[in-house]
């Protein structure tokens, strides 16, 4: 029995560790060849050591596991680095199939004492980085249908965040680059679907030594039962949007963690107000604005903090 990704080829960026070591796994286990991209260069371990660094180990595990993968340890916040990535994907298998964005920072502050470099940095990385490699994949996918007079076999799975939901205040920086994830990756979906390119977007909840703060304070449990916030939760999800099967889901926000997936519902229009004349006049704003706030519940906002209490079960 075919696997559901065999023959196809896949890159997942900061896939090193963590959510992206575990969806490249996943992606390879279900028989996809993958370029595990996570930005450095070979280092030391803690032994002093010569350590291949992570990309080249993961890559290394699924060749030792059967599979088909190579290591690429540029930085996708770079134009020209996500570029080399992407076509050394195409070149070395073919084609590209399927892209995974997951590489990111962390730079928390409060908005009020938030440096330009803390912005910048994880603005440029996540949100950059995204568009970055979306930008060459899109124009792979969209020359190789256009020659063929068909579309083609394209998934694009980008990684949103809960913050993005919920409204973090201590990651303004992260909730922004967040949401424009999901922006561009709605965009994207939009676009590019007559090619036969889907495009969606995750929020994975997972610990991670990125998250390692975030979730300090919430204990793994005991026994043999696997972690809640496990990377391993949120792969089998990359896994099934990466595939032919997922060929209708396009353009969807999910939150996954801990065996739980949600689709978010899109925003829709709460109330509507019209002026009496051509534009509205502040007083009349007053008028019809005034009682319907003061009508909802204290401290409510366009923020969906509720999606923090999910939990399976």
């Amino acid at each position: 029995m075919a696997l559901p990704l065999e023959g196809r080829s896949a890159i997942v960026t900061g896939a090193g560790r963590g959510l992206g070591r575990a969806e490249a796994l996943e992606l390879a286990r279900l028989g996809a060849a993958v370029v595990v991209n996570d930005y450095g260069q070979p280092g030391r371990d803690g032994t002093g050591e010569a350590s291949a660094g992570p990309a080249e180990e993961v890559a290394a595990e699924i060749r030792a596991a059967g599979g088909t993968a190579l290591a690429h340890t540029g930085d996708v916040s770079d134009f020209e680095q996500a570029r080399t990535l992407v076509e050394s994907a195409a070149d070395t298998f073919g084609r590209l199939d399927i892209l995974v964005n997951n590489a990111g920072i962390l730079r928390d502050r409060m908005v009020f004492s938030m440096s330009e470099e803390e912005w910048d940095s994880v603005l440029r990385v996540h949100l950059k980085g995204h568009f970055n490699t979306t930008r060459f994949a899109a124009a792979h996918w969209r020359e190789r249908s256009k020659r063929a007079g068909e579309p083609v076999f394209g998934r694009i799975v980008n990684t949103s965040s809960e913050a993005f939901l919920a409204g973090s205040a201590g990651q303004p920086n992260y909730a922004a680059a967040k949401g424009g994830i999901v922006g561009l990756t709605t965009s994207t979906a939009l676009a590019l679907g007559k090619y036969g390119v889907t495009a969606n977007a995750i929020c994975p909840r997972a610990r991670t030594r990125m998250t390692e703060d975030v979730f300090a304070g919430v204990e793994q449990p005991a026994g043999p039962g696997l972690d809640p916030l496990a990377p391993e939760h949120v792969a089998p999800l990359v896994g099934y949007l990466a595939s032919p099967a997922a060929a209708h889901v396009s353009g969807q926000l999910l939150v996954v963690h801990g065996g739980t997936v949600a689709v978010v519902e899109r925003p829709r229009i709460a109330a509507k107000f019209d002026s009496k004349q051509d534009t509205f006049t502040y007083d009349e704003l007053e008028a019809v604005l005034g009682p319907y706030y003061a009508g909802r519940p204290a401290g409510e906002t366009f923020a969906a903090a509720e999606v923090l209490g999910l939990k399976r079960g």
